[in-house]
C-alpha cells in the first residue's frame, strides 16, 4: 500500500512543495478575509484559484482552498417552534459540542456544517465541515487544526461525544480538510466507520489529495469508544504542470463514498479538476477509487486490505514532460461544461456501481459561451463490476451505460438566508435490487422558482427510464426544497429521501423534511411528508465563520435491523445561534 509520503516522493514536480486542499466554501463573488492564524493562506498566484467564481465553481472545500473563513450573520437566533405535526422521528440531537468549537488560545470558532452520517449496530457517526480548524495551530488538543470534526454514539444515535478533529499526526504536512462522507461495515463481528475528506498543503504547490480514515467503535455505554487510524491516501491529482514557472497540479474535490458489504470494497467517486498544456481548464473529471477492506468475516481481501487497515487503488503514474497520473477509473473525462456533485452507489447483488453527476453545473451561467446553451443534465452511470478489479488502473476504459435527465437548474438562486452562491442540484443516488432500479434525486426548479424534490429510477444494467418523466417527492408545493438526501434503501427496496424545507418563499426558517418508503417504480408523488425538526432554523440570525453555512448537502442513511430498519437523517441545524450537525432517526420498513 503506498503511503503518504512515498506519493510525494514519486510524483512531486522538482522544487514543488505538498499543497493543502480545503474546507468550507467562499462565495467567489465576495472579498476574501484575511487567512486567520491557524491556517495562513493565498490564493493569489494559484490558477485554480483565479478561475473560482469566474469560469468555474466548486465545492466549499476547493473553495476554501483559495479563500478561507468567512464570518458572517449574527447570532439572535429566534427558538421557533417547526410545527405541531405528529412526526415518528426521535429528538433532535447535536452530535457535537460547541464547548469543544475553542481554539488553545481561547477563541470560540462559529460553524459546523456539511455533514454525512452512517451506522452499525448499537453506533453511529456523524462527520462535518469544522470551523476551528481555522484557528487552531497545528498541532492542537484533540486534533481542533483539523477542518473535519466527527461525533460518535453509542446508543442509536440518541446521544453523542463530539471526538474533535479526525487524527492526523503530521498536520505541518498535510492537513484533513472536510466535505466529508461517512460509511458503516460489520466485519469478523466487529463494527467499522470510514470518513472520507480533503487532504493537502496550503502552500498550492503539488500534489492533491483524498483521504480515508479508518475507525473501529467498541464497547457499551460510557465505556464505548472509537478508535480511529491515520490518513491513507484515496487519490491523487492527475496531473501537474508549471504555470509562470509555479508548480501546480489538479485539485481533487467534492468526493463520497459507498461500500460493498458482499465483496468488501468502498468506493469513491471525485472531481478531478484538471489542466490543459496551455491554459488552466478546470470543468471537472469525474473519477473512481475502489478500496479494499477485506472480507465480512474478517480476512484480508484481495488486494491485502482488511476493515481496519483498508488498501486503495489510487491509479498509476507516468511521468513524460510533466508528472501524470492516471485515475483508477475515469467514470467521465472533463468537458467544455462543468461536471461536478458525484455520488456512488452500489448493487450489492452484482457488485456494480452506479455514479450519479451533473454536467454545466455553474457553467450554464458563469460559461464559456457554449455552455449557455448546453443543456443541464443529472447524469447516471453504470460502471460492472468486471471493470472493478482491484489493480492500481481498472482494465475498462470507460462505463457500460449512460443516461441523464435534463433538469431545470436553481444554481443562479440567491436562497435567503444561504450564504452561498452558486446553489447547486447535485444528484444523490441509490440501488433498490428489490425493485430493479437505481434512483436519483434532486432539487429542480421546473414547478416553481424555489425548486421542489425530484425522483427518477432507471433499470439496473440497462438504465432504461422507469418514469417517462421525474416525479416530484415532495407532498408540500410552494417555498422552497433544497439539498436532498439519498444513500441506501429500506429492507423491501423503498426509498428514504429527506431535504431542507421551507413553508412559504419569504421565509428564512427552514426545516427538515423525509418522505418515508418511496417507491422507486412509482410515477405518482407521495402524498404526505414527515417532519424531521422539532425546531426550525431562522438562517438570517446565525452566526457563521464558514460558507456555506448550512453546507451544500444533507445526508441520511438506512441502517437494517431485525424488525426492518433505521433511518439517520442529518443536517446542519441553526437552532443555537452557531451552526451545529443535528442527527435524528426514525424506523421504517
Amino acid at each position: 500500500m503506498d503511503t503518504r509520503r512515498s506519493f510525494v516522493r514519486r510524483f512531486s514536480v522538482p522544487g514543488s512543495v505538498p499543497r493543502l486542499a480545503a474546507v468550507f466554501s467562499v462565495a467567489a463573488l465576495l472579498v476574501p478575509l484575511a487567512a486567520g492564524a491557524g491556517h495562513a493562506s493565498s490564493g493569489a498566484t494559484n490558477p485554480f484559484c483565479g478561475r473560482l467564481g469566474k469560469s468555474i465553481q466548486a465545492s466549499s472545500g476547493a473553495q476554501m482552498f483559495c479563500f478561507h473563513q468567512q464570518p458572517n450573520g449574527t447570532t439572535n437566533q429566534t427558538h421557533t417552534p417547526a410545527s405541531s405535526q405528529t412526526t415518528a422521528f426521535s429528538s433532535n440531537a447535536d452530535a457535537a459540542n460547541p464547548a469543544e468549537d475553542v481554539t488553545p488560545s481561547g477563541v470560540q470558532a462559529y460553524g459546523q456544517s456539511e455533514v454525512s452520517v452512517a451506522a452499525v449496530g448499537p453506533y453511529a457517526v456523524e462527520a462535518w465541515n469544522d470551523a476551528t480548524g481555522f484557528f487552531a495551530p497545528c498541532p492542537s488538543p484533540m486534533n481542533k487544526e483539523e477542518l473535519t470534526g466527527f461525533g460518535f454514539s453509542a446508543d442509536g444515535g440518541n446521544t453523542f461525544v463530539d471526538e474533535g478533529g479526525v487524527p492526523n499526526s503530521n498536520c505541518q504536512a498535510d492537513v484533513v480538510f472536510g466535505d466529508p462522507s461517512v460509511e458503516a461495515w460489520r466485519s469478523g463481528g466487529k463494527d467499522y466507520f470510514y470518513i472520507t475528506s480533503l487532504f493537502d498543503n496550503l502552500s498550492f504547490s503539488g500534489l492533491s489529495f483524498l483521504e480515508l480514515t479508518a475507525c473501529q467503535a467498541s464497547g457499551t455505554g460510557t465505556s464505548a469508544s472509537l478508535s480511529c487510524g491515520q490518513p491513507i491516501v484515496a487519490a491523487v491529482s492527475a496531473e501537474c504542470q508549471r504555470f509562470n514557472g509555479v508548480p501546480f497540479c489538479s485539485f481533487e474535490d467534492k468526493e463520497f463514498l459507498s461500500i460493498d458489504p458482499v465483496r468488501g470494497r468502498l468506493y469513491l467517486s471525485y472531481t478531478d479538476f484538471g489542466l490543459t498544456p496551455s491554459s488552466p481548464i478546470f470543468q471537472g473529471e469525474i473519477d473512481l477509487t475502489a478500496c479494499d477492506i477485506g472480507t465480512p468475516s474478517g480476512g484480508v481481501g484481495p488486494a491485502g486490505g482488511t476493515a481496519g487497515n483498508p488498501v486503495c487503488e489510487t491509479g498509476a503514474p507516468t511521468m513524460p514532460h510533466a508528472v501524470t497520473h492516471t485515475p483508477y477509473f475515469v467514470v467521465q473525462p472533463g468537458q467544455t461544461c462543468e461536471n461536478e456533485g458525484s455520488y456512488p452507489a452500489v448493487d450489492p447483488a452484482t457488485g456494480d456501481v452506479y455514479v450519479a453527476f451533473e454536467h454545466n453545473w455553474a457553467s450554464n451561467f458563469f460559461g464559456p459561451g457554449p455552455c449557455l446553451s448546453d443543456p443541464t443534465t443529472n447524469n447516471v452511470v453504470r460502471v460492472p463490476a468486471s471493470c472493478l478489479t482491484l489493480t492500481p488502473v481498472s482494465p475498462c476504459s470507460g462505463p457500460s451505460a449512460t443516461t441523464s435527465v435534463p433538469i431545470v437548474s436553481m444554481d443562479a438562486a440567491f436562497v435567503p438566508g444561504y450564504n452561498r452562491f452558486p446553489a447547486n442540484d447535485f444528484p444523490r443516488i441509490a440501488v433498490s435490487d428489490p425493485a430493479g432500479t437505481v434512483s436519483i434525486v434532486w432539487n429542480d426548479a421546473r414547478s416553481h422558482p424555489l425548486g421542489d424534490i425530484y425522483l427518477q429510477s432507471y433499470s439496473l444494467g440497462s438504465l432504461a427510464a422507469v418514469q417517462s418523466s421525474p416525479v416530484r417527492v415532495n407532498a408540500n408545493t410552494g417555498g422552497l426544497h433544497f439539498l436532498p438526501a439519498l444513500r441506501k434503501p429500506s429492507p423491501t427496496g423503498s426509498l428514504e429521501v429527506s431535504w431542507f424545507e421551507r413553508a412559504t418563499a419569504n421565509t428564512s426558517l427552514t426545516n427538515v423534511m423525509a418522505a418515508i418508503g418511496v417507491d422507486p417504480t412509482s410515477s405518482s408523488s407521495p402524498s404526505s411528508s414527515v417532519l424531521v425538526t422539532n425546531v426550525a432554523s431562522d438562517w438570517n440570525n446565525v452566526s457563521s465563520d464558514i460558507i456555506p453555512n448550512f453546507g451544500d448537502y444533507t445526508d441520511n442513511y438506512v441502517m437494517p435491523t431485525a424488525t426492518g430498519a433505521r433511518l439517520y437523517v442529518a443536517w446542519s441545524d441553526g437552532r443555537l445561534g452557531d451552526p451545529q450537525p443535528f442527527e435524528a432517526h426514525a424506523g421504517v420498513t
